[in-house]
């Protein structure tokens, strides 16, 4: 029996045979699925020196700054992602310039993938999940109002590869 012919689909929780983690399982076919983290893309976007923010108009972290991102949809590559949700967020334009840094937030389920990008155009505005954009000079950034911890890690690793001319991919910092 496939899980398609299943009404019910999965339906108990238990160990499959060969696995060590407890999974939703169908009790009628066996089938199991599998809760995997969830992929976030998003970027650095710079335009002469100053960077994109996005202030958020959704939970969580309503009204705060952001960089643009989000989650990674089936069928799509990362860079494309990161672009498409440039794009939603703040109607920008960008061309990545190649991965800053791989964050691990396991007590949300999620990997991050954040990329180094250019803004192609100033003429930015807020998508439908966006207050307001803005580009900010660093010295302008409101560091009290950055809506994650990840973005300040993804802003201060930017600064950091473009002083040092070292573009390795950046990881948590430690303790996180």
């Amino acid at each position: 029996m496939t899980h398609a012919s299943s009404p019910r689909g999965p339906s108990v929780r238990g160990i499959p045979e060969g696995d060590n983690r407890e999974r939703m399982i169908c009790a009628d076919c066996g089938y199991i699925v599998y809760d995997n983290p969830k992929i976030v893309v998003g970027s650095v976007a710079r335009r002469d020196e100053r960077i994109l923010l996005c202030r958020r108009a959704i939970e969580p972290r309503y009204g705060f700054w952001t960089l643009p991102a989000g989650y990674l949809e089936l069928n799509e590559s990362a860079s494309a992602g990161a672009e498409r949700e440039a794009w939603e967020e703040a109607n920008a334009r960008i061309e990545i310039e190649g991965l800053l840094a791989i964050y691990d937030i396991p007590r949300i389920s999620q990997v991050q993938l954040i990329f180094r990008a250019r803004l192609l155009d100033e003429a930015v505005s807020a998508g439908h999940e966006t207050l307001e954009v803005r580009l900010f000079a660093w010295d302008a950034i409101p560091w009290s109002e950055l809506a994650f911890p990840s973005v300040r890690w993804a802003l201060q690793h930017d600064q950091e590869a473009r002083a040092t001319r070292d573009f390795t991919t950046r990881i948590n910092p430690p303790g996180f």
